[in-house]
């Protein structure tokens, strides 16, 4: 009887998706040797009966991994898998795209940080749900499963939990990673555990709202010398504010965003300086997402990371059923219910919160602009005045810094940069944050219970 009790529980516990695994990665293909960092990787359940399987890879700081700020990143898209953020911006590796060889990162924000890149909801990257429903997801989904893993992730990394801890988020995640933060901040304040030494976040190029982001891109567009003075007076004069609603009837403002359409139709969005590829043309896709796509795919990349096998079909860099563009309706894979995170925003004024946000400044996806637009909406003391910031003795951009009672604010603007603003300018992203992260004297995860 106990033989056989024994094989049940062990027949049993096989047919169980243990809600929490992880793994230490010592060796990737296409990197010479052992890993210089400690790398993990593994699964957390997320959901009632934690039906969807987060995969996470999580790069401890090379400074001081005791002591040093962990940063949850949430990427764009939505649907851009963490392996992209890993392999080539900020994380610890750079993937050569000609032979996938690996190389170290000089610029990796683990030099200042613990970094944890996450495939956020199932059907990004190596992310997958044991039920169909749970393939369905949103933005209010997003923020919900964010939120959940990250404090299961901090119970299953007790050491961690004194380390300042910050959400950061680029591009679309501009508009669900402030609803992460705020609900990480109210769940310390309902004694959710475990409690977190929650800090604040850190926003690149972020969409904002829906609209207002958008309606920026006219003004922005001028202000790069890419419409006339004529064009853009003639908008300003005739659209009543709206450069995205078109309202045919006024003949005089569509032909000026007719104008402006023309101008800019062959820019490269993401950064005006490069030249221009039709993304509708699967021939001219980056050739960053091709080669991460192809690491990604072979057996022996997935049996490095421990990937478990059979939850998806291909590897994906990026969902395509889930990537938002301008105007884009609801899917039935994705529903983008989060209009705005500007409400978001107000309630973290809050809060004793830090907040870093940054543009490139030939950026037209979403420009600096529109943030400043927020900014100015907003009745902020100025603590420190626009001024330039140095790196390597030359001007890496502006920044300005401003408060509201416990709330800080520090914008800035980086010089050369685009979209993605660590992969572009990778020296001057990593010295801004690292410069913004050291500059806090921060409280204890005890003064917060």
């Amino acid at each position: 009887m106990i033989t056989y009790f024994a094989l049940f529980l062990i027949i049993y516990s096989s047919l169980i998706t243990p809600s929490c695994s992880k793994s230490i990665i010592k060796t990737l293909p296409g990197y010479p040797g052992d890993l210089p960092f400690t790398l993990e990787t593994g699964y957390i359940g997320v959901g009632k009966k934690e039906e969807v399987q987060l995969f996470y890879y999580f790069v401890e700081s090379s400074r001081n991994p005791e002591k040093d700020p962990i940063i949850f990143h949430v990427c764009g898209g939505p649907g851009a898998s963490g392996l992209l953020v890993m392999l080539v911006n900020t994380g610890p590796l750079i993937l050569n795209t000609d032979d996938l060889t690996l190389t170290l990162n000089p610029h990796s924000w683990t030099q200042v940080a613990n970094m944890v890149f996450v495939d956020i909801l199932a059907g990004n990257g190596f992310s997958y749900s044991e039920t169909e429903e749970g393939w369905r997801n949103s933005d209010t989904i997003l923020v919900a499963e964010a939120s959940e893993y990250i404090r299961k992730f901090m119970s299953d990394h007790p050491k961690f939990l004194s380390n300042p801890l910050y959400m950061s988020g680029i591009s679309y995640s501009g508009i669900v990673t402030p609803k992460i933060t705020l609900e990480l901040y109210e769940g310390n304040e309902r004694g959710e555990q475990p409690t977190l030494n929650l800090q604040g976040y850190i926003l690149c190029s972020p969409l904002m709202d829906r609209f207002k982001t958008y309606n920026s891109k006219f003004e922005a567009a001028y202000r790069m010398a890419l419409i006339s003075d004529y064009i853009y007076k003639s908008g300003i004069q005739n659209c009543n504010g709206n450069y995205v609603d078109i309202n045919l009837a006024n003949g005089v403002c569509a032909k000026s965003l007719q104008s402006y359409e023309e101008c800019t139709s062959h820019i490269k969005m993401n950064n005006i300086l490069e030249a221009y590829c039709d993304l509708s043309n699967q021939n001219c896709e980056e050739a960053c997402n091709k080669a991460v796509n192809k690491w990604a795919n072979r057996e022996v990349a997935q049996e490095a990371l421990n990937v478990r096998k059979g939850m998806i079909r291909q590897y994906q860099v990026v969902n395509t059923t889930w990537h938002y563009y301008q105007g884009m309706n609801d899917t039935i894979y994705y529903s983008y219910d989060i209009f705005s995170s500007f409400p978001h925003h107000k309630k973290l004024r809050t809060k004793n919160c830090r907040a870093l946000i940054f543009n490139g400044d030939h950026d037209l996806s979403f420009p600096y602009v529109g943030v400043e637009g927020w900014i100015a909406s907003i009745d902020f003391k100025v603590e420190a005045p626009w001024k330039p910031y140095y790196v390597q003795d030359q001007v890496g951009g502006y920044e300005i810094k401003y408060s509201l009672n416990n709330y800080t604010l520090a914008y800035a603007t980086v010089k050369g940069a685009g979209h993605v603003v660590p992969q572009d300018k990778p020296t001057q992203a990593v010295a801004l944050v690292g410069t913004w992260l050291s500059s806090q004297t921060y409280s204890s995860v005890s003064d917060l219970r």
